[in-house]
């Protein structure tokens, strides 16, 4: 089967004139609404699955329910996507029933420990088995509608790009400034700490001020959510499959989702091999980072332990500085397309901003360090100004990298399927694969990798840190150099 001639060239004629940029902008205010709950499950969730009697070791475990529902699901949405013959449009469905869905989600992870009680969970013990379950359940659905969002979300921007590699990276960087908005909200309400005040019914028996916090979180990522979804949705046309005549299905020919996929790796060109292979290096680097920063702020910068004030009060301030990564990576976001031009190409920026990553991930040894030696000397309580300012300061570092990592892997690799013809939303589908697979490595081998070295964070950051200076080396020798030609018609490598 003729990859670029086949059923999946459905993206060439499906739009038939260049989309407003105010349009894309609209598609990519989503990212906001989604990173909210992101940054919600980023900051407290690790921090809140402990309290309700999770150990640490294991915690990590938990997570492993994001990377496998991404393996799956993107692809499946990006498959049924590219060929859906609703008469609202292919990507619209998905966006709907996935923003239905994160409302469902939150609601069982908000309410898991008050459910959990009213089914006979015993709050005097230090595990909550019921809660636990409730939790994970809804910690599952929440990443299943993550994926359904997020996919066809960047799907949408490269319909609306038309093949025009600018407008395409122009999209990817206003979703990942939209993200960073996300990020700049949900951060800033997690390091609020009397925000269930606002709504005080959250705070029950069985749900203490920081469960009630995150409840409150969740209201208000709904309603974040539900804005600019349904602002984008009747906003932007998404031009139905079957009211394009110029676009011809072979149903006959189809091998359907995962033999597409497989046929999709098949027909891989070395440049998009390589992608894959320094996004998923480049994951390795970054997974550690999202899981664990909040807890390495209560346990090594505060010294405190699951369920003591210092340790609330380091998850807080480590809620803030993800807020003040978020502003750098909100402004960073609007900088990627002239970075690019200025450094000669956006695979160098990429391997730039690893190296960075690599340094920032070092600091955290540093910091540990002198927030131990102070805990120890006559000062002891929290930490000084010098930590803080330290750690602070990390976060900020942080946001530079993660702009170009939410932005650049994702431009390219929409570029190199509209330069074959290649549905955007299995495309992407692709690429997330080499997302989520390192996430599930990393979620495995967080917990023995804790016990081997006697417990904390730090152990998985470094492996962090040594696979960012890997992931940066490979950018630089193993990416090509990508043409900047205004329409799609040649580009180096893709899809064959």
């Amino acid at each position: 089967m003729d990859y670029t001639n086949s059923s999946l060239n459905v993206e060439s004629a499906a739009i038939s004139k260049p989309t407003p940029l105010r349009k894309i902008a609209a598609v990519a205010t989503i990212g906001a609404g989604i990173q909210f709950g992101w940054a919600l499950q980023l900051s407290l969730l690790t921090p809140y699955i402990q309290l309700l009697g999770v150990p640490h070791k294991w915690a990590a475990n938990i997570w492993l329910c994001g990377p496998i529902s991404g393996m799956i699901v993107q692809p499946l949405v990006g498959y049924y996507s590219d060929r859906s013959h609703s008469r609202f449009g292919r990507r619209r469905p998905y966006i709907f029933f996935g923003s239905i869905s994160v409302a469902l989600a939150v609601f069982f992870i908000g309410f898991a420990s008050d459910i959990g009680h009213a089914l006979g969970d015993d709050l005097t013990q230090k595990t909550r088995t019921r809660a636990v379950v409730i939790f994970i359940v809804g910690f599952w659905i929440l990443d299943v509608a993550n994926n359904m969002l997020q996919g066809p979300c960047r799907a949408f921007i490269g319909d609306l790009a038309d093949g025009d590699h600018s407008r395409m990276r122009t999209g990817m960087s206003l979703f990942s400034f939209f993200i960073a908005i996300g990020n700049v909200l949900g951060y800033a309400a997690g390091s609020y700490g009397n925000l269930y005040k606002i709504f005080p019914f959250t705070e029950t028996k069985a749900c203490d001020v920081f469960c009630a916090n995150l409840k409150t979180c969740f209201f208000f990522s709904i309603f974040l959510l539900a804005i600019v979804s349904t602002f984008a949705l009747l906003y932007v046309e998404d031009i139905p499959l079957t009211s394009n005549p110029e676009i011809q299905l072979a149903p006959e020919d189809d091998p359907g989702c995962f033999g597409q996929l497989l046929e999709a790796f098949h027909g891989l060109k070395k440049p998009m091999w390589m992608l894959l292979l320094v996004t998923a290096v480049n994951w390795v680097a970054w997974f550690p980072f999202f899981l664990f920063n909040t807890d390495w702020m209560g346990h090594e910068v505060y010294g405190g332990k699951s369920g003591d004030k210092a340790y609330a009060t380091g998850v807080r301030a480590g809620a803030l500085g993800l807020m003040i990564q978020a502003v750098v990576l909100a402004v960073m976001s609007l900088a990627v397309e002239p970075l690019s031009r200025l450094v000669g190409g956006a695979k160098r920026l990429w391997g730039m901003v690893n190296i960075i990553f690599a340094i920032a991930l070092a600091m955290t040894v540093v910091i540990t360090k002198a927030a131990e030696n102070e805990r120890h000397s006559s000062t002891g309580g929290t930490p000084s100004m010098g930590v803080k300012a330290g750690a602070f300061s990390f976060f900020a570092i942080v946001g530079v990298p993660l702009a170009i990592n939410f932005s650049v892997p994702f431009a390219l690799a929409s570029i190199y399927s509209s330069s074959a013809g290649a549905g955007q939303g299995l495309s992407l589908g692709v690429l997330n694969l080499a997302i989520v697979i390192p996430q599930m490595i990393v979620s495995a081998v967080s917990g023995p990798v804790d016990s081997l070295f006697g417990g904390g964070n730090l152990p998985m950051f470094v492996v962090g840190a040594v696979a960012a200076v890997i992931s940066s080396v490979l950018a630089f020798i193993l990416l090509p150099k990508q043409e900047h030609t205004a329409k799609a018609t040649t580009v180096t490598g893709g899809f064959h």
